[in-house]
């Protein structure tokens, strides 16, 4: 095949796959990087905006002051919010996020994309790896981030494409297993963190942990490409001074590999990651590559892959454990559990087995009652059923819950009961 040919197949795929999603990472072994840059900066048929890292974007500082700059060159009003922010407010990282998105919501009324180019400048800033993970959920809907790197960015992969937030291409394919490059070494590392969370090494079960954190911190390390010392300290012990945390952090890094009797985490140009001596099988990175299975379109074995994701999830992401980066994990894994759940409930639906979509949308609503998309296909479903009492008192019944919690039930299921009752 040509390659005028592969480039063009390349970014049909790029544009396909971007409809989808809020972050798409150019792959940093992808041979087509610059070339897919080039051919989506000159395509008249997409407005894009572009920003290239500088050596001095090492802060968020920085970062921010220069893509204001560029991005006010490409359109003379962006950055109104963020200038309105008072000088002590620029420390508010908060502040930033939700004036910066809203700078972004204005930049143009369409779809757009927003190309960060040479990414890796930004590798030793821990704050900008923040901000960045922090902006997608934020993003306007008609915005696609693209980042071309010649590293893979600090940045949850796995439970942003669990969300349907992220894609990695490579070339003219999506990246759908081993995300971090961490399968292939000579020790078997099974990994379990769908459920409460355990581990067995070569088969047999780790149970030597001393304690919580050194499992917390190993879970941590997965949860990324790498992790910079500074990172850890400040998810698990923000209340100490950077000295203190170091020293705890060392002893609990010494437990981790005690437990499992080996260096599990290597230190290299000033990150931490897995060592590439184990074989690590991520029940979390088999979810999400069940999860992209089921995403293909025209895919006869969807259904199959859709099932697996579910069968993967044995649970919400570490069972028990309350820490923030935990808990907004759990949420991205939930998400990618429900769109399964709710994929073949409408399969179900297709092929007129009612009884065995409603088991499936009973068990997304197990997981996550207060979801209102959920109630309304429910009570849709006994409508199409002929089952008009039950769909009429399971809106009762979600009513009554709202209610205790304060709220009401939206406008959208207020106007189908009522289309339920009045027959």
């Amino acid at each position: 095949m040509k390659l005028h040919r592969v480039i063009e197949d390349a970014y049909r795929i790029f544009i396909e796959q971007a409809n989808h999603t809020r972050l798409v990472l150019l792959h940093p072994t992808s041979r087509y990087r610059s070339v897919l840059v080039a051919q989506l900066l000159n395509d008249p048929s997409t407005k894009t905006f572009y920003y290239a890292l500088g050596p001095d974007d090492i802060s968020l500082q920085a970062f921010i002051s220069g893509i204001t700059h560029d991005l006010a060159n490409q359109h003379p009003t962006f950055g109104r919010h963020l200038n309105m922010l008072l000088p002590d407010a620029l420390a508010d990282s908060n502040l930033l996020l939700s004036n910066f998105a809203r700078d972004l919501t204005e930049l143009h009324n369409d779809l757009f994309y927003l190309i960060l180019d040479e990414y890796d400048r930004s590798d030793i800033a821990d704050d900008i790896q923040f901000f960045i993970e922090k902006l997608i959920p934020l993003l306007p809907p008609h915005c696609r981030i693209v980042i071309n790197s010649r590293t893979l960015p600090r940045i949850p992969w796995v439970s942003l494409i669990a969300r349907r937030s992220a894609i990695i291409l490579k070339d003219d394919s999506v990246i759908q297993r081993d995300f971090y490059n961490i399968q292939g070494g000579e020790q078997r590392l099974e990994v379990y963190a769908l459920g409460p969370g355990f581990v067995l090494l070569n088969d047999k079960p780790i149970d030597t942990w001393e304690g919580h954190l050194p499992r917390l911190l190993f879970f941590f390390a997965l949860d990324r490409p790498m992790i910079t010392r500074s990172e850890i300290c400040h998810t698990f012990w923000p209340e100490l001074d950077s000295d203190q945390a170091v020293n705890v952090f060392h002893v609990t890094k010494r437990r981790l590999h005690k437990a499992l009797n080996m260096d599990v985490l290597v230190h290299e140009n000033g990150y931490y990651r897995i060592n590439p001596e184990l074989d690590v099988h991520y029940d979390a990175m088999n979810f999400v590559t069940h999860l992209i299975d089921g995403r293909k379109p025209n895919n006869p074995a969807q259904l199959n892959a859709y099932q697996l994701a579910v069968d993967t999830y044995r649970g919400p992401f570490l069972q028990g454990h309350t820490d923030a980066w935990i808990m907004d994990r759990r949420e991205d894994y939930l998400e990618g559990f429900l769109e399964a759940l709710m994929a073949m409930a409408r399969v179900r639906i297709e092929e007129e087995r009612y009884e065995h979509a409603l088991g499936m949308y009973n068990r997304a609503l197990t997981e996550d009652y207060g979801r209102e998309t959920l109630h309304r296909d429910v009570m849709r479903l006994y409508l199409q059923m002929g089952r008009r009492s039950e769909a009429a008192a399971h809106y009762q019944r979600f009513a009554d819950h709202m209610i205790r919690n304060g709220r009401n039930p939206d406008s959208e299921t207020q106007a189908l009961y009522q289309s339920i009752i009045n027959g």
